[in-house]
């Protein structure tokens, strides 16, 4: 047999699996997270964890610090509702994995432990949760269906989203774009009395935002609950997959 028919017939045999390689999703637990993704509980994301599977990832999750190391050969990073701050080191790590081509999905749950992620990668948010005075589910205003939507891949076919108690959320730079907002009424709690007072912030504000950092794209959600097995259905579920989708465009070489 002449040597570039062997050669033809290694790299068929080798090109498969390269191509077929199924990228690799971190679920970060190591920052407090009380709901995780290999729980089945209601408030836990074993079915954000399914989402991912279903679209060819490999899942793992993670409660060690997130060094350079705990980051190679991963595809996507997911932290999900963190108590607990990122050292610098782990703020750097992250950075630099986005930087040269990895995908992070972020959602808060409470917002000032992860400052200095957000401030990284020119994310900025409110100091409170935002509240709605239009398609508020149930009598709770901190709950309530977006329906302002920016064209996006994580928008397509969606009409709207539920979220429960987000943060407003808004980029410092053009490559962070908010895809996700209140109506024009909504508000900030400013002076904490519970209602819609004098001095309180009333404004469309966003709640989700997305971005490119280097090679690498990011999104943040203003709120961790959206994406809870409880709460993943219908929209919240659809935005989910195109999440998953839009993440795996993206692949750290």
């Amino acid at each position: 047999m002449r040597w570039w028919l062997c050669l033809l017939l290694f790299g068929l045999l080798w090109l498969p699996q390269a191509v077929l390689a199924a990228p690799v999703v971190l679920f970060d637990e190591g920052h407090g997270q009380p709901f995780l993704a290999r729980g089945e509980r209601p408030l836990d994301l074993s079915a954000l964890a399914g989402v991912f599977a279903t679209a060819g990832y490999e899942v793992r999750t993670t409660s060690q610090p997130l060094e350079s190391a705990q980051l190679t050969g991963i595809d996507v990073l997911i932290s999900s509702g963190a108590f607990q701050p990122f050292t610098p080191e782990e703020v750097s790590a992250v950075r630099a994995f986005v930087e040269r081509g990895g995908g992070l999905a972020v959602m808060l749950h409470i917002a000032p432990p992860l400052a200095g992620l957000l401030h990284t990668l020119e994310v900025d948010f409110t100091n409170g949760t935002l509240r709605e005075q239009s398609n508020v589910i149930g009598s709770n205003r901190q709950d309530f269906r977006v329906r302002d939507l920016a064209p996006h891949p994580l928008n397509d076919g969606l009409q709207d989203f539920a979220v429960y108690g987000a943060w407003a959320l808004r980029g410092t730079v053009p490559a962070v774009e908010i895809v996700a907002r209140t109506g024009a009424h909504g508000w900030v709690d400013l002076n904490r009395d519970g209602q819609l007072s004098v001095g309180d912030a009333v404004q469309p504000f966003g709640v989700a935002v997305a971005g490119t950092f280097g090679f690498g794209r990011f999104a943040v959600f203003g709120d961790d609950a959206l994406f809870q097995n409880r709460y993943l259905e219908g929209s919240n579920r659809a935005l989910a997959v195109n999440l998953a989708g839009w993440l795996a465009a993206v692949k750290v070489p």
